[in-house]
């Protein structure tokens, strides 16, 4: 049985971490909130970009680009793979880097000629403990995404692609479903498919009466605009993750809170019992003693 003295530093020792935890759910849902509303307010210029894009690929019957799917896609199968993988710098996050780096593991048992490049400490330190290589050049952080960083990533990304050494680019990152519940997704991020930009999302627009004409030329036009929806794409990716591993944060951390009121709740009730009995015996014994003087 532990001493009043024992079990008060145990409840002072777990209302201080209390606090750590408090704060660290605090600062996690001021991140996600500032995250949120800088995707938000950035989403709908590569929204538009998207519809452009489709626009022009929907006037053209056949046309040729680097990131768009041939018609004869058996030069796809092989090659080098390039696999972005989106992990957090810290941890204290529950299942979520886990979750990301188990989906990177999959496709690196499938495809064993892949390159990877580790945004995040975690999946850094994680690959190169099973000696797993990453690209040197390309470790960035994950705390505070920008639109400067993701267009670093996509030129680094997009000069591989263009020099050959990679067939296929995967984005492997968490998408947060809402509040309660996220999911660790790996997309190809390019080349794309033909029907890549006929989604439903955009069938309310006005259907072209009149053909494009491109000056200088169609690759010249489609390459910037195709590279900035890239930018746009690696861009969400980073928030929509950075969200997730804060939204996770702050659910360890409010488990983490209600383990500490549990525990307070337990050990207060048994100093209480504690002190009582010692109170008790200290009655007892003054009756005991004030018996024995009347005697």
């Amino acid at each position: 049985m532990p001493s009043s003295k024992e079990l008060k530093d145990r409840i002072r020792s777990i209302k201080d971490t209390r606090k750590i935890t408090k704060a660290m759910y605090l600062i996690s849902s001021t991140k996600m909130r500032k995250a949120k509303e800088s995707l938000e307010n950035t989403r709908p210029y590569f929204d538009n970009l998207k519809v452009e894009i489709k626009r022009v690929i929907r006037t053209l019957k056949t046309f040729d680009s680097k990131y768009i799917y041939p018609e004869d896609m058996k030069d796809f199968e092989n090659g080098t793979y390039g696999l972005i993988v989106i992990t957090s710098d810290k941890g204290l996050a529950g299942s979520y880097n886990l979750n990301v780096v188990k989906e990177a593991v999959k496709i690196l048992e499938d495809h064993k000629d892949c390159k990877l490049f580790a945004i995040g400490s975690f999946g850094k330190n994680y690959f190169a403990k099973r000696n797993i290589p990453v690209e040197k050049n390309f470790v960035f952080s994950a705390e505070d995404p920008s639109l400067d960083e993701a267009r670093e990533i996509a030129t680094n990304i997009l000069e591989e692609y263009d020099r050959g050494k990679l067939k296929k680019i995967f984005l492997i990152y968490t998408n947060m479903v809402n509040s309660f519940s996220s999911q660790a997704v790996s997309m190809r991020l390019f080349p794309f498919h033909r029907d890549y930009f006929d989604d439903k999302k955009f069938e309310e627009e006005k259907t072209i009466k009149n053909e494009f004409t491109f000056y200088p030329s169609l690759d010249e036009i489609l390459e910037p605009l195709i590279t900035s929806y890239i930018v746009g794409i690696i861009y969400g990716a980073l928030v929509d993750s950075y969200s997730a591993e804060q939204n996770a944060r702050m659910n360890a951390m409010s488990s983490a809170i209600e383990n500490a009121d549990d525990l307070l709740g337990n050990l207060q009730i048994q100093y209480n019992r504690l002190r009582q009995g010692q109170i008790t015996e200290e009655i007892i014994e003054i009756s005991a003693g004030a018996q024995a003087q009347k005697k």
